[in-house]
């Protein structure tokens, strides 16, 4: 059992998909996402992210496709609402110097909450966010997780594909 979950992040990456933080299944695993009804691996698949569907355990495989994976606390907890917004200020600077360092053009938030404690503001749209993040373009992301029942499967593809289209567009820009 691992307890952690690595990042799995490289240079010059089209998008890193940050999770608020991992879960017990993930950390226990040691692999993103790794919840039996965690829908990210599905939901990247059927948004053209991956030509098919990734398994948690070969979440290493991400990098083939140009993106990678990390979380803006790296406390494991049974759910997101067990942070303290001291834990998002605590990790903030570090985590936005791994954002510059690895470059990527887009920074995709899981969730509104993470980049709401990170930057301050209260009132944020899905999808592209007028403000860059270490000096990547932001993008919003419903959270994929068991948990939040407020998207279906049909409506987290419909807006992970709209960041798909927007890096297929910034590749041929």
């Amino acid at each position: 059992m691992s307890e952690k979950v690595e990042d799995i992040l490289a240079g010059q990456l089209a998008v890193i998909f940050c999770g608020i933080n991992p879960g017990m299944t993930a950390a226990a695993q040691g692999h993103h996402f790794a919840g039996r009804g965690n829908r990210f691996w599905r939901t990247l698949h059927l948004a053209g992210f991956t030509p098919e569907q990734v398994q948690p355990e070969d979440d290493r495989a991400i990098l083939r496709y140009h993106c990678g994976l990390t979380a803006v606390v790296q406390r494991p907890t049974a759910s997101a609402d067990q942070l303290s917004l001291h834990e998002f200020t605590a990790a903030a600077a570090e985590f936005e110097q791994k954002i510059a360092r690895h470059a990527p053009r887009f920074v995709a938030f899981l969730g509104k909450a993470a980049y709401c404690a990170l930057s301050g503001q209260r009132d944020i749209a899905w999808g592209l966010q007028t403000k860059t993040f270490g000096n990547a373009s932001v993008w919003i992301l419903p959270n994929p997780s068991g948990r939040n029942r407020g998207f279906s499967l049909e409506q987290l593809v419909t807006a992970y594909r709209e960041l798909r289209l927007a890096v297929d567009e910034h590749r041929r820009g």
